[in-house]
């Protein structure tokens, strides 16, 4: 079973181009493309929520839409029962067996969409703060020609339930502010991991995403900067976001967590993250050429 497992690993990895650099993983399970779209869910060690949330999935019919993938960083909780994710709709399971965090398992998810030759990804997260239902308008706005969709709670029509006071304010008086004004374009709600992509963003040589130094919460931050001054289409939609009561179900510890996450903005917003592609070609050169495809 194992060798089975590297090997349709290794038959996904030979279709990488050689300036890839997508973690080690092992495809636990791949039942085949069904969709022109793929749902993403990141998870690692989530326990009870994931089951909660693969059932709000199959309720609420989400494998009608997108083809459903499950990319785990490691867990070691039992978790991820091969039967019950089945049962929920799921086509595969993919496990990264080398070193970082969610952005890590985001390129080994976004590498084997692309390999598998999806037009456009939806993420959320696999902790049961949002609302699966939802996923169907980030689909249909990639449908409408939009490259980055972003879930938003804090737009018209949205709406955050329990959020705690400290992260609602970190992202509304600090986070969002600093990327609105960088990236040129009005996020309201840029820690949020819901949102979908197109493959043209994917692959775009302006944003090179496969690279090593997308370890943990880079890439998201790193997204949402360079995105519009490549001049990819934007937008927020309207969703929930709902925080449990008791213990948060987070990844971000208070202290190291919330300072990486800072950390990660400030090296974006300095360019940090940029290929060498954006360093050598002239930034309204690259605007104007993804403008004219």
């Amino acid at each position: 079973m194992e060798s089975r497992q590297v090997g349709q690993a290794e038959e996904i990895r030979r279709k990488f181009p050689p300036d890839w650099e997508v973690p080690e993983f092992r495809v636990e399970f791949w039942d085949g493309k069904t969709s022109d779209y793929c749902v993403v869910v990141p998870v690692i060690n989530e326990g009870d929520r994931i089951r909660q949330f693969v059932h709000r999935l199959k309720e609420a019919n989400i494998d009608a839409f997108a083809d459903i993938i499950i990319v785990d960083g490691g867990s070691k909780d039992g978790s991820l029962s091969h039967e019950y994710l089945r049962s929920g709709g799921v086509r595969g399971l993919l496990t990264k067996t080398d070193n970082g965090k969610l952005s890590a398992q985001l390129r080994v998810a976004y590498s084997f969409a692309l390999c598998n030759e999806y037009q456009g990804v939806v993420t959320i997260d696999g902790n049961n703060k949002d609302d699966p239902a939802e996923v169907p308008e980030l689909i249909f706005a990639l449908q409408d020609g939009y490259d980055f969709v972003q879930a938003s709670r804090f737009i018209a029509g949205g709406k955050g339930v329990n959020t705690p006071l400290v992260r609602s304010l970190a992202i509304r008086l600090i986070h969002a502010p600093v990327l609105r004004h960088f990236s040129g374009f009005r996020w309201t709600d840029t820690t949020q991991g819901f949102r979908a992509y197109s493959a043209t963003l994917l692959a775009h040589p302006g944003l090179s995403i496969f690279r090593s130094i997308f370890s943990s919460y880079e890439l998201l931050v790193f997204l949402s900067y360079m995105s519009p001054r490549l001049g990819l289409r934007c937008i927020e939609v309207p969703t929930t976001r709902t925080y449990p009561g008791g213990p948060i179900p987070t990844k971000i510890s208070f202290y190291r967590g919330n300072l990486d996450l800072l950390m990660a903005l400030a090296s974006a917003v300095s360019n940090r993250y940029n290929p060498k592609v954006i360093h050598s070609v002239n930034i309204e050169r690259v605007m104007s050429a993804s403008h004219d495809k």
